[in-house]
């Protein structure tokens, strides 16, 4: 009757591994001390949220591939430092309130280095949250005009780490503009971005029509991150394509 009421209690409080363990002990370990048991409910039960965790971070992330820093490509048809990224995937950079900016042409990578940083930075604890720029910018918009812009912006600044893709695939207008430096402004020295685009970032300057608001976003953004250059020979998505089609064959 006690052990009921324990394992009920320990639901109540959402220990729900625990009660587990107590309503299914596995027979060997009723030979362990109380200690020895306890750590091993305990254990259990914090791997349980830990896990529980992490794959809420995953799905509020919202990362536009499954990637993980552990299948990176290093081959010699790509031109990536190993170093740097596993160094990277530390997280130090999120701690330090740091960027990553990655460039490179179609199918060099791009997106799924930015995602396993992502990933990465949830499997640490870390909120990430991922947008395409120009779902991002239509974001805004709708957030405007529904009167949740303040709200909207403010999600933005709380997030560890904000990862935008897409960088540069227009020019961009004086609002569009001014929605990027505010964003840019919200986290200078209190945000970590990861920024990736298809032309080089020197380039970035030219995609905004006043020259003002140009250099206070590059300003911002630039001198506070990481640059990484890709380059491929080979299209990664070709290689992924590839590699699905053997995982497939019979």
């Amino acid at each position: 009757m006690l052990k009921n009421q324990t394992i009920e209690k320990l639901r109540d409080m959402k220990l729900k591994a625990m009660a587990q363990m107590l309503s299914e002990p596995n027979p060997s370990d009723l030979e362990l001390s109380f200690e020895e048991r306890l750590g091993l409910m305990v254990e259990k039960e914090w791997m349980a949220k830990k896990n529980s965790k992490i794959k809420r971070l995953l799905r509020n992330a919202n990362l536009g591939l499954n990637a993980c820093i552990e299948d990176i490509e290093y081959s010699s048809n790509r031109a990536i430092d190993k170093q740097s990224i596993l160094e990277l995937a530390s997280c130090g950079f999120i701690e330090k309130s740091l960027n990553i900016i990655t460039t490179g042409k179609t199918g060099s990578g791009k997106t799924y280095l930015i995602c396993a940083f992502g990933h990465n930075a949830c499997r640490k604890g870390y909120t990430v949250r991922y947008y395409r720029i120009p779902e991002l910018l239509l974001e805004i918009q709708d957030a405007k005009a529904h009167n949740r812009y303040s709200r909207f912006m403010k999600g933005l600044q709380s997030t560890h780490l904000l990862i935008l893709d897409d960088i540069g695939l227009k020019s961009y207008t004086l609002e569009e503009s001014r929605d990027i430096l505010e964003i840019a402004e919200s986290r200078y020295n209190r945000g970590s971005m990861v920024l990736a685009g298809q032309i080089a970032h020197g380039q970035w300057y030219d995609l905004f029509p006043d020259p003002t608001i140009a250099d206070a976003i590059m300003d911002r953004i630039i001198h506070n991150s990481y640059i990484l250059e890709l380059d491929s020979k080979v299209s990664m998505r070709e290689i992924m394509a590839m590699k699905k089609m053997r995982d497939t064959e019979i």
